[in-house]
C-alpha cells in the first residue's frame, strides 16, 4: 500500500469513528440529516386555527405569505398531517402539548360531558345550569371549559383583575366551575381546566427542568396547557395571557393590525371578535405583541423584565374566522375545491404572515433565531373547503333535516338520554344515560339517516378501537385519572355526518370543524431552523407527534410524557 492510499483510508476510518460521536455530543443541540448542529434552547409553538396544508403550499406557490416561505427554506414540512379526532380546539391543543389523544388525555371538546362529575354551583354564561353535588356520590354533567366559566364573558379581560386588554386565569369564576364528588381532602372542590386533563404536558416537563414557560391563548380556560398541578393554579405556564376571543369588540388603543390598520378605529359591530374580518385581526394583535414581547425579554404586556421562555407561543383565530364568516354579504373562504382563498379570506391569511413576520424579526433582531426552532401547525382544520358542498341543518331551505340530538331528543324518552347537542359543529357525540339505550338510538338515527346527512356511525366495538368503553369506573376516585371500567367522557355514539354537513341554523358561517373528514384534520405543519435542511416529508404524521419532539429538540427526555409513554407517540420523523 503506498503512502497517498494509507492517508486516504486512515482518514476515511477517522470519519467513519467520529461522525457517530459528533452526533451524540450534540447532546440538546441535534444534528439533522446533513450534519448541522442545532442548538436549541427554545421552541416558539404557533398553531393558526384551521391552516390546511393545502393553504400553506398555495400561498407560497402564490408569493403571497413571504415570511412562512421563508421559514420553509430552512425547515421540515410535512404534509400529510392530521389532528385529533375529533378535531375542535381543545383535544387539538392538547394533542399539541401532550402527545396524546382523547383517550388518555380526557379532553373531547370544549363543551362535553363527564358521567361522574357534578354541575356547578352558579349556572354559567353559556347556560349549564348549577345543580347539587353529593360527596362520594356518581353524578353526571355537561362539561364546559370555554368562555362561560369567566366572571364577565362579555369583556375582553374576563372580568377579572386585569387592565382592559389584559386576561388570564383569575378570570375563570369557581363558582361555575364543574365540581368532583371525590376530590380530596375536600369533596366537591372545582375541576379547575388543567386538573381536568388527565396527563401532564410539555408545560410541565419543562418547567419543571427549571426553565421559563410562557403561552398565549383565545380562552383563560386554555391554562389547561400547564397540566395538572393539584391546586387552583395552573403554575407549570409562568406566563399566561387570554384575551377573551369571544368578548364583545371594543375599539383598541395603540394597536396596529394588518394593513396598518388603527385598532383604535375599530367600530364594534355589536359581536364578539370573531364576527368581523377587521375585528380578528386586531385581536390576535394582542396576542402577536405578547409574543413579541417574550422575544425581547419582557412580560406579555411589557411592563417588566421576564426571562425568554424555553417554550412559548399563540395561536392565530384569523384564518378560522375567515374560512367560515360570510359578513354582509362578503364570503370567506375559497373560491373553489382548490382552496383558493377569496379576497377576505387571503387577507387573513396575509395578516397571519405578516405577524409571524414580526416574530422573526424580533428573533433576528435578539440574536435569537439560530437558536429558536420555530413549529407552525393548527390545533384543527375546517371543513368543507369547497363551499359549494355545504349543507347546513336544519339551516339549508327545502328539507327536513334535523341534527342527531334533536332527532334522538324527539324518539327517546327523556330518561334516556344526558348529553344531547353539547358537541354538534360537523361532527355529533351523544351521550346516553344507558348503555342498554345505545341499539335504539343507532336504529333511530339509521332510519333517519337523510335527516340528520348521515355519512358514518360509530359506537360499541367501532367506536372502542379509538377511545375507551363509554361508562363509569368501577370504584370511582379522585378527578381526573382512568381507572378500571368504563371511561365516564367517552361519548356512546360519534356520528360523523357527510363531507359538508354542518349541524347549524346561523346564515353567517359556511364550514365548521370538529369532525374526521381529511378538511377537517389535514393540517399544516412546518419544523423551521436555520440549521435545518429544507425538504418537505410525506410521511402520514399527527399533531400529537409534536410534543415529545418539543422536548428533543430542548434536550429533554419525550417519555417524560405520560400520554407518550401510554400511546407510543414518536418524534416527527426525519427531522433529526
Amino acid at each position: 500500500m503506498n503512502k497517498r492510499l494509507r492517508i486516504s483510508v486512515f482518514t476515511a476510518a477517522l470519519l467513519m469513528l467520529l461522525m457517530p460521536a459528533a452526533r451524540l455530543s450534540a447532546g440538546p443541540g441535534h444534528d439533522d440529516d446533513n450534519g448541522r448542529d442545532l442548538d436549541v434552547k427554545h421552541v416558539l409553538l404557533i398553531s393558526i386555527d384551521g391552516m390546511h396544508a393545502v393553504d400553506f403550499a398555495n400561498c407560497v406557490a402564490s408569493n403571497t405569505c413571504p415570511t412562512l416561505a421563508a421559514l420553509g427554506h430552512t425547515g421540515v414540512t410535512y404534509t400529510r398531517t392530521t389532528t385529533s379526532r375529533p378535531s375542535d380546539s381543545f383535544p387539538g391543543l392538547m394533542a399539541l402539548v401532550t402527545g396524546g389523544s382523547p383517550k388518555t388525555v380526557g379532553a373531547f371538546y370544549d363543551v362535553a360531558y363527564d358521567r361522574v362529575l357534578a354541575p356547578p354551583a352558579a349556572d354559567t354564561g353559556n347556560g349549564l345550569v348549577h345543580g347539587d353535588c353529593i360527596a362520594g356520590t356518581i353524578n353526571g354533567t355537561q362539561t364546559e371549559y370555554e368562555e362561560g366559566v369567566e366572571i364577565d364573558q362579555s369583556k375582553v379581560n374576563g372580568g377579572g383583575p386585569y387592565s382592559a386588554i389584559d386576561g388570564g386565569v383569575f378570570s375563570i369564576d369557581p363558582m361555575k366551575l364543574e365540581r368532583d364528588p371525590f376530590s380530596q381532602p375536600k369533596p366537591c372542590s372545582p375541576v379547575y381546566p388543567w386538573n381536568f386533563i388527565r396527563t401532564n404536558t410539555i408545560y410541565g416537563v419543562i418547567h419543571n427542568s427549571g426553565r421559563f414557560t410562557a403561552w398565549s391563548d383565545k380562552h383563560p380556560v386554555y391554562a389547561a396547557v400547564s397540566g395538572p398541578t393539584g391546586t387552583s393554579s395552573p403554575s407549570n405556564v409562568d406566563d399566561y395571557y387570554a384575551p377573551e376571543v369571544n368578548s364583545n369588540q371594543v375599539a383598541i388603543p395603540v394597536v396596529t393590525a394588518g394593513n396598518n390598520f388603527n385598532c383604535s378605529t375599530l367600530v364594534p359591530n355589536g359581536g364578539d371578535w370573531t364576527t368581523d374580518f377587521q375585528a380578528i385581526q386586531c385581536y390576535d394583535q394582542l396576542k402577536v405583541n405578547a409574543v413579541v414581547n417574550w422575544i425581547n425579554g419582557r412580560n406579555h404586556l411589557g411592563t417588566a423584565s421576564a426571562p425568554v421562555p424555553a417554550v412559548y407561543g399563540m395561536n392565530f383565530q384569523a384564518v378560522s374566522v375567515g374560512q367560515k364568516l360570510i359578513e354582509g354579504g362578503v364570503k370567506g373562504g375559497y373560491t373553489d375545491a382548490a382552496g383558493t382563498p377569496t379576497a377576505a379570506m387571503a387577507s387573513e391569511i396575509a395578516f397571519v404572515d405578516a405577524a409571524i413576520g414580526q416574530m422573526v424579526s424580533a428573533l433576528k433582531h435578539q440574536h435569537l433565531l439560530n437558536s429558536t426552532a420555530i413549529i407552525i401547525t393548527a390545533k384543527h382544520g375546517q371543513s368543507p373547503i369547497d363551499t359549494n358542498r355545504f349543507f347546513p341543518i336544519p339551516g339549508h331551505s327545502g328539507t327536513n333535516g334535523q341534527p342527531p340530538s334533536a332527532v334522538l331528543a324527539a324518539l327517546l324518552p327523556a330518561s334516556a338520554t344526558s348529553g344531547l347537542g353539547l358537541a354538534e359543529d360537523d361532527i355529533s357525540q351523544l351521550w346516553l344515560n344507558h348503555a342498554s339505550d345505545t341499539l335504539t338510538a343507532v336504529g333511530l338515527l339509521e332510519s333517519n339517516a337523510k335527516e340528520v346527512g348521515l355519512g358514518q356511525i360509530f359506537y360499541g366495538p367501532s367506536l372502542e378501537t379509538m377511545f375507551n368503553a363509554p361508562g363509569v369506573p368501577n370504584v370511582p376516585g379522585p378527578c381526573c385519572r382512568l381507572r378500571e371500567g368504563g371511561d365516564p367522557r367517552t361519548p356512546d355514539i360519534i356520528v360523523i355526518p357527510n363531507e359538508g354537513v354542518v349541524y347549524t341554523g346561523s346564515l353567517k358561517k359556511q364550514s365548521e370543524h370538529g369532525g374526521f373528514a381529511h378538511d377537517d384534520t389535514n393540517v399544516m405543519l412546518l419544523v423551521s431552523n436555520p440549521g435545518i435542511r429544507a425538504h418537505t416529508d410525506t410521511s402520514f404524521v399527527e399533531t400529537s407527534q409534536v410534543a415529545p419532539t418539543i422536548l428533543q429538540l430542548l434536550g429533554l427526555d419525550p417519555r417524560a410524557l405520560d400520554a407518550v409513554r401510554v400511546e407510543g407517540t414518536p418524534v416527527l420523523p426525519n427531522l433529526f
